[in-house]
């Protein structure tokens, strides 16, 4: 059931525009995977071999922490609704933080949303599909807007101090950033 296609074509991408939601999984060498559901308008195809999304404020920071140690990385979509479908991309990627090069042009494909920390910039070397026929439905009831209003809440004082806090380091205290410290 499964095919394997060297770059996302247009049915691929279609696809992946019309889910509500993706997942993100990255692994260190050694330690806890990640796995991670993605939502807001955080996600822009480049070409049927990039993609880039968005990385906003979270509970955690474990995938710029693996990054920093194995490029690796798998984004997934899976149908809730109408057509039963599961999407992988694999491929390696790399996290780029306010103030490095590329990080204001990569923003502005953006719409702003606050807490934004790092943007990741995938390289597909695989795209993969699978049937999705055990994939359960369900209804998309809308956007959560939770997010951003804690992020507006504490502005940007309060998101570099939680950043500190919480988004320093990963849960095998691996740094999220090359320096160690946040922008």
């Amino acid at each position: 059931m499964a095919k394997q296609f060297p770059a996302l074509g247009a049915d691929h991408q279609s696809f992946i525009k019309a889910q509500h939601m993706f997942f993100v999984g990255s692994a260190a060498p050694t330690g806890r995977v990640n796995i991670s559901p993605k939502g807001m308008d955080s996600l822009r195809i480049l070409s049927e071999n990039r993609i880039l999304w968005l990385n906003v404020t979270g509970s955690g920071n474990e995938t710029a922490g693996h990054l920093l140690e194995d490029a690796r990385l798998t984004l997934m979509w899976c149908s809730f609704e109408r057509r039963p479908l599961i999407l992988r991309a694999y491929g390696t990627a790399r996290m780029i933080h306010a103030g490095e090069p590329g990080w204001d042009d990569h923003l502005a494909r953006f719409t702003p949303i606050p807490g934004a920390r790092q943007i990741c910039d995938m390289a597909i070397e695989m795209v993969q599909t699978s049937c999705g026929y055990a994939v359960p439905f369900m209804d998309f009831a809308g956007e959560r807007d939770t997010l951003r209003h804690w992020a507006e809440d504490r502005g940007e004082d309060g998101l570099r101090a939680y950043w500190a806090e919480k988004n320093a380091t990963t849960l095998d205290g691996r740094p999220t950033r090359p320096d160690t410290t946040l922008a």
